[in-house]
């Protein structure tokens, strides 16, 4: 709690190392993955030094999907990419570095760093080891990610909180996923993966809907850098990539989903979107609207206006600081207080870390109960804590 309010953080990160996720494989997948590749952990997620023993991570592709997330980076006015140049780590936002192995297996370091920031629950966004090419293998590491989540959340059964992986690639195990976990007390949402090219509106996504839609969860989408829509025609370029793919992937999701009426056939599921930007929702749902009509080629029976969808109650958008207190004091007059949800991107390097939550806290044009709403409320209702 922070200044007399309570305060969930809607984006926060997951990140477990080999050490950490090879203990929750099964036998099968441990002996297979001796001979998968792997890379030495030295830069943390908020681009600080490491201290030894290093940890490392599973590398399950090989060659990664191109596109300017992985092809040599081009700077804007140049016609190419600079010759022998390395990547270099984005530039760190905040004022100091998290704890180290927050993001992994330091738990209690990092519930020291919620109660520096006064966060009272962290919703944390996993990530798996992916893009193997034997499904087996992903699925076997998501239901590692599922066991080692829930030991972690396990142990701060009130502060941490994270969804069930689910993947379009299997989806009948990711239904199985969703079923054996839904009644755990972390249990907030569906996070769902995509193949390439294959949409999210597809009838095949039913049963992962209907099974969320049982145990009462939200779908939660957050774009990462392998899945971007338009990932291969930014140019090569990381500054187009980063401002543009991420609320890009969150405006498609968000079309697609409530343009294929999931949310009438499904009625206890709740949308929600993360780290995707939220400036662009009423600019968006208003050219929803226009499009519907002007376009079609959505579902037919659609029980609502796309701007109803939005503003509804079912959808919910975390924010990310730098739009500021003037964007988000629009977005409430437009679309109502009750559709964003604080959000910090802890442990990354976008983070303001440890003053996130004064940042927000002195947006005082907000008024008292949109504050109170932001912080914890809106939150709490989309990951089912009211």
């Amino acid at each position: 709690m922070r200044n007399g309010y309570k305060v969930f953080d809607s984006d926060t990160h997951f990140h477990p190392s080999v050490e950490s996720l090879e203990p929750h494989l099964d036998a099968a997948l441990r002996e297979r993955a001796k001979s998968f590749a792997q890379r030495e952990f030295k830069i943390g997620w908020a681009g600080e030094p490491l201290s030894e023993p290093y940890k490392h991570l599973y590398q399950l592709s090989e060659g990664g999907t191109g596109g300017w997330g992985n092809n040599p980076p081009r700077h804007l006015g140049e016609a190419g990419p600079r010759v022998n140049q390395e990547r270099h780590f984005q530039h760190f936002m905040g004022y100091e570095y998290p704890s180290e192995g927050g993001a992994d297996h330091a738990i209690a370091e990092r519930i020291a760093d919620m109660e520096r920031e006064g966060q009272d629950v962290h919703l944390l966004v996993p990530g798996a080891p992916s893009g193997h090419e034997d499904p087996a293998v992903d699925l076997g590491m998501l239901q590692a990610l599922h066991r080692y989540l829930d030991e972690v959340c396990g142990r701060y059964p009130t502060q941490l909180k994270s969804m069930v992986v689910a993947n379009a690639r299997f989806i009948d195990e990711s239904v199985a996923e969703i079923k054996k976990w839904a009644g755990k007390p972390w249990v907030r949402g569906v996070h769902v993966s995509l193949p390439l090219d294959f949409p999210v509106d597809h009838p095949d996504m039913d049963p992962i809907w209907q099974a969320a839609d049982d145990a009462g969860l939200c779908i939660v989408h957050h774009s990462f850098a392998a899945g971007y829509p338009g990932y291969r025609d930014l140019w090569d370029n990381p500054f187009v990539g980063r401002t543009a793919s991420h609320p890009w992937g969150a405006m498609r999701m968000v079309a697609a989903f409530m343009g294929a009426g999931i949310l009438d056939r499904f009625p206890n599921i709740r949308l929600s979107i993360l780290e995707s930007g939220f400036g662009w929702l009423p600019f968006w749902g208003r050219r929803m609207e226009d499009q519907v009509t002007y376009m079609g080629y959505v579902n037919e029976n659609l029980q609502h206006t796309m701007w109803e969808y939005l503003t509804g109650g079912r959808f919910f958008s975390s924010i990310v600081l730098h739009e500021g207190e003037d964007i988000v004091r629009m977005v409430n007059q437009l679309m109502g207080d009750h559709v964003l949800m604080f959000g910090s991107d802890y442990p990354h390097a976008e983070s303001r870390f440890p003053k996130s939550v004064d940042i927000v806290a002195e947006w005082k044009s907000l008024g008292e109960d949109s504050m109170k709403k932001l912080m914890w409320d809106n939150a709490a209702k989309c990951f089912g804590l009211d």
